[in-house]
């Protein structure tokens, strides 16, 4: 029979699990970012407002579920749009 667990032994755990699962939706955050970024500079725009929902989507739910904070989400979302305007809108 096990002992019994202490609660800071208990938040300890809770904490850990939680701190896993808010870096695997941070990794696929910069990952979706990573691949608009390559996509805006590959100058593929098709393929660049594909990655840019992806994005938006996977950075909304990130702040929904409270990894990422209001402000984060919003400057990030910013920062790619106006890269994706200053490459294909000048272009014209």
């Amino acid at each position: 029979m096990a002992g019994k667990q202490s609660s800071a032994e208990k938040r300890y755990a809770q904490s850990e699990v939680r701190r896993l699962h808010n870096k695997a939706i941070k990794s696929t955050c910069k990952t979706y970012a990573k691949q608009f970024v390559a996509a805006v500079h590959a100058n593929d725009q098709k393929l660049a407002d594909e990655k840019y929902k992806q994005l938006q989507k996977e950075l909304d739910s990130a702040r929904s579920k409270g990894v990422m904070t209001r402000n984060a989400v919003s400057r990030k979302k910013s920062r790619m749009m106006k890269l994706y305007n200053l490459t294909f809108n000048s272009a014209k």
